[in-house]
């Protein structure tokens, strides 16, 4: 791995993951927007996978159903590998912590600008930092 940038993280739910970065601008309604059954973000006309991702977005919002559709995203194997956010609310945190999925909140305030620029992620939750290549 080349590291480019180091982005330190405060981690929410522990676990390492790597892999390609899915960076998506706007908040995200998991009922609603997400497609547990196939892994896709839905927007307007787009479909955007993020099955084995580093899910990279602002926030979330919406109903409290959000966790359970996280928790479905892993059921159905088609979770991402980590979801990295500029705000963690508690439905957010609570999805994450029943499905396993490495959760992290940005500390530094450029993390979406930063992700836009690589391709790849590497979460090391030990160290808090997000390595972005």
């Amino acid at each position: 791995m080349q590291e480019k940038v180091r982005i330190r993280v405060k981690i929410l739910n522990e676990g390492d993951a790597e892999g390609e970065i899915v960076a998506y601008n706007f908040p995200i309604s998991f009922l609603g927007e997400v497609n547990a059954k196939n892994g896709e973000i839905i927007f307007k006309d787009k479909k955007i996978s993020i099955k084995d991702k580093i899910l990279i977005f602002p926030n979330t919002r919406g109903s409290t159903v959000g966790s359970y559709v996280i928790y479905a995203l892993k059921y159905y194997n088609n979770a991402p590998k980590a979801i990295i956010v500029e705000k963690a609310e508690p439905i957010l945190i609570a999805g994450c912590v029943l499905s396993g999925i490495p959760l992290a909140e940005d500390l530094e305030g450029n993390l979406l600008k930063e992700a836009k620029k690589y391709s790849k992620a590497k979460l090391d939750s030990k160290e808090g930092i997000l390595f972005l290549y």
